[in-house]
């Protein structure tokens, strides 16, 4: 692969999805529909929102799965800390009987999808948000071949992008994806 930098690739900061802290998930979710209304047929819609404190910098993202996370309290019984688990429970070898035990031990979604719903509209984004570690910022100088190493060794769907240990935008991997597809296909 040539030498494409990241920073040739990643969705600028001003140009994704963000929201405060203390917004709430109505908040988040009205944001990332706007954003992705505004986006034409061709792009690839956003699929989180950025999060940012009282000074602006970038402390964390909402997912799709932060959201179905935030519809049930409960799951923090489960022990999960910023994710349940990114990798997810089924990849460690446990079986589809002993997850539904889960579901039915610490009586998860027991209440009506809508009822759940109603109540995570008004929970705050900094209660809900994933903050990312370390390895998931990646510098705008740095070739994409070292940021598709990221991607997979961590199975991250997205790295936040820094300039001077300030994040300035989002590489995603979708972005990665379409960036090799275009290679294969002129090649």
């Amino acid at each position: 692969m040539d030498a494409k930098k990241v920073k040739e690739v990643m969705i600028l900061l001003s140009e994704y999805a963000t929201v405060n802290e203390n917004d709430t998930l109505q908040d988040a979710i009205k944001t990332l529909y706007l954003s992705q209304q505004a986006l034409s047929n061709n792009d690839y819609k956003h699929r989180a929102v950025l999060v940012y404190d009282k000074i602006g910098n970038i402390t964390g993202k909402v997912s799709s799965l932060d959201v179905l996370c935030a519809l049930e309290p409960k799951y923090s019984q489960l022990g999960h800390s910023d994710h349940l688990d990114k990798m997810g429970l089924s990849r460690f070898g446990l079986s589809n009987d002993f997850l539904h035990s889960l579901v039915e031990n610490y009586n998860l979604w027991d209440e009506s999808c809508e009822s759940l719903v109603k109540k995570a509209r008004k929970r705050k984004v900094k209660d809900i948000m994933y903050s990312p570690q370390k390895g998931e910022y990646v510098d705008e100088d740095l070739p994409i071949s070292e940021a598709i190493h990221q991607f997979i060794l961590g199975h991250h769907q997205s790295l936040l992008v820094l300039k001077d240990d300030k994040v300035v935008g989002i590489l995603r991997l979708t972005d990665i994806f379409k960036l090799i597809c275009d290679l294969i296909v002129k090649k």
